[in-house]
């Protein structure tokens, strides 16, 4: 899988790969994911700045319970939980989002070295060394699932049962 941050910084060089794969139909997914990407970064900055807030007022509400201000602590403590709702629903969000990018990553194709050729199926391989030549048997060779039958390998029968 691609690294999300080559992904961010660099969306062209990923597309270029994909029309080296001859993937067209994914260069779409580049845009997306990076739409995601921001959608759950800015989820997380939210998520962030709510967690510090919370901290900090943790810390005030200690402050004002020890000085005997039980009236501000308490408004302090419904602010608090006023956000802890917002908080769960962008934890929610960011899980969502990192769900959808990761299964959208699976697809995107890695980065082809440099120095593979580029061909659209293995007919265009290049042959760079051959060791010897293909070696044909001079008697037939059997179906694997006729091996696996004479050899009690699989029960073929409750195999299509199961399916």
């Amino acid at each position: 899988m691609i690294d999300i941050k080559l992904l961010r910084e660099n969306p062209e060089l990923v597309k270029e790969n994909i029309k080296k794969k001859f993937q067209d139909e994914k260069l779409p997914l580049v845009d997306e994911v990076i739409e995601l990407d921001e959608a759950r970064r800015n989820a997380q900055k939210e998520a962030d700045a709510i967690r510090a807030a919370k901290n900090k007022n943790a810390k005030e509400i200690g402050r004002l319970m020890g000085q005997g201000k039980k009236e501000e602590a308490e408004a302090k403590k419904a602010e608090v939980a006023a956000s802890a709702e917002r908080l769960t629903e962008l934890e929610a969000s960011e899980k969502e989002l990192q769900e959808k990018i990761t299964k959208i990553m699976m697809v995107i194709p890695n980065i082809i070295d440099p120095s593979v050729p580029i061909g659209r199926d293995d007919s265009e391989n290049v042959e760079i060394t051959r060791y010897g030549e293909p070696v044909v048997p001079d008697f037939e060779i059997p179906y694997h699932a006729d091996l696996m039958r004479k050899f009690n390998g699989v029960d073929f029968d409750a195999a299509a049962t199961d399916a």
